[in-house]
């Protein structure tokens, strides 16, 4: 990664996250980064101290690795305004529902690697997924890792098999919140103040999902050790159980890869 270019085209959200974590964790790397929109763009620099340019040109020259990170409707106009620029660079774009085959051909580019990332990269604590075209060699495939880990997990998957990435980390931030928002609710109800149930309701996700990263077999045996026969959680899993909590988890993941492959159909 020492002295690498890594230019972005589209320098939002997500963008400046994986930007900021660059900065944060590598050293030597040359970023510049173009938007459309002059407040993005600030936004961008202030946030991580890359510099953005004033257009697509300027920004892809002497670039090896090119990020894509625009919104899907406007991805076909990006790209077309950059494929002559392109010629050699590894391209990764985090595009919702662009296919690998489609970016291909709008980018007139065969090392080509497609990226599910999620939400919680903006904390430094992202997933992102990724498939390969099969142009993209062994060392493209560890720049795209070192960029990605700059702001949480990285893993490789089949292109095939990122519809259901989507639906599962992807959207599975929101399902996260649902459930906060839940034991927050719960907590409110037993006579705590809203502040404090929101506090004590985070503050277990993120200490139980710490405990389950460290030993992910183990999940069930770190439940059990919870659960006191006819004891609190006892009763709580029950009622649990009897709303198919497990059961409805996994429906709103299938029913969210579902859609992600309707979506995709036509790109």
């Amino acid at each position: 990664m020492k002295e690498l270019s890594i230019a972005f085209i589209g320098a939002g959200k997500m963008a400046t996250a994986i930007a900021a974590g660059l900065a944060k964790n590598t050293t030597g790397l040359k970023v510049r980064a173009y938007d459309v929109s002059p407040a993005a763009a600030e936004a961008f620099t202030a946030a991580t101290g890359f510099a953005c340019c004033t257009s697509m040109a300027e920004t892809l020259a002497g670039a090896e690795v090119v990020l894509l990170a625009v919104k899907p409707q406007y991805a076909a106009e990006a790209l077309k305004e950059a494929a002559s620029h392109l010629t050699g660079k590894l391209l990764i774009s985090i595009v919702a529902g662009w296919k690998i085959a489609t970016l291909q051909e709008h980018a007139e580019l065969d090392r080509v690697i497609r990226v599910m990332p999620n939400t919680p990269a903006l904390a430094g604590e992202g997933m992102s997924c990724y498939a390969p075209a099969d142009a993209v060699s062994a060392d493209d495939q560890a720049v795209a890792e070192t960029i990605l880990s700059a702001v949480g997990k990285v893993r490789l998957v089949a292109e095939k098999q990122l519809d259901a990435v989507t639906g599962l980390s992807g959207s599975g931030p929101a399902y996260v919140m649902e459930f906060i928002m839940g034991l927050a609710d719960g907590g409110v109800f037993c006579g705590l103040p809203r502040d404090a149930a929101l506090e004590l309701a985070i503050q277990t996700v993120l200490g139980t999902a710490a405990m389950c990263r460290e030993a992910p077999a183990k999940i069930a045996e770190l439940r059990d050790a919870v659960i006191s026969p006819a004891g609190t959680t006892a009763c709580g899993i029950m009622e649990l159980q009897n709303g198919a909590f497990k059961a409805t988890a996994a429906k709103a993941v299938i029913a969210a890869a579902k859609r992600s492959e309707e979506l995709g159909k036509n790109k």
